[in-house]
């Protein structure tokens, strides 16, 4: 039929992704998208648009599938805080531990490369952080924090979370992210003891 798309669009927007967090924003040209989406240019730019277009797309999608799985590990912060926390470190050691995609986090890499890349890129990135940050600070208010310790909180263990990204991309081995991640929940922990 024509005018069907013949592509399975999630398929491409996926190795679009991958290719976007392997090489980063810059560094991967239309010849690259082509090759990893086995789509010609014409077919890349009536899909998905410009470059920055896709490439939001492309952080949208990782931005839902990871979030997904942050807000089921700290679905049940309420009841067990320490664990939701460390369940949500979890989803992202089994993201870096993954040998199905790149090392690090797009969205970190995004945020880093934020002066380069377009406003409407590099705000989308701050958004993505500024979730993260929301989503952890919601958990900790089911807690016996009070407000401002919450999102004080919520703000470190963002930042320690993408901390890891950084980390895994330098080689960090698993011990030592965890060693990391560790020294956070311990901290976390005391604060929790001291309002009980």
């Amino acid at each position: 039929m024509a005018g069907k798309k013949q592509f399975d669009v999630g398929v491409a927007l996926d190795a679009a992704m991958v290719q976007f967090w392997r090489a980063g924003y810059a560094d991967t040209s239309l010849d690259d998208l082509s090759r990893t989406t086995g789509l010609n240019r014409s077919s890349i730019y009536s899909s998905f648009g410009d470059k920055d277009s896709l490439y939001l797309r492309c952080l949208d999608r990782y931005a839902e599938r990871y979030g997904s799985r942050y807000d089921q590990a700290l679905s049940g912060a309420s009841a067990e805080p320490l664990q939701a926390v460390r369940a949500f470190f979890e989803v992202t050691l089994e993201r870096i531990a993954d040998p199905d995609v790149p090392d690090g986090c797009l969205i970190a890499q995004t945020a880093m490369a934020a002066p380069t890349l377009s406003p409407a890129v590099a705000a989308r990135a701050t958004e993505a952080l500024r979730l993260q940050h929301a989503r952890l600070r919601t958990a900790l208010n089911a807690t016996q924090l009070t407000e401002g310790d919450a999102d004080d909180f919520a703000a470190h263990l963002t930042a320690v979370n993408q901390s890891l990204a950084v980390m895994s991309r330098a080689r960090a081995s698993q011990k030592q992210l965890r060693t990391v991640i560790d020294i956070s929940m311990s901290a976390l922990s005391r604060a929790l003891r001291a309002r009980s």
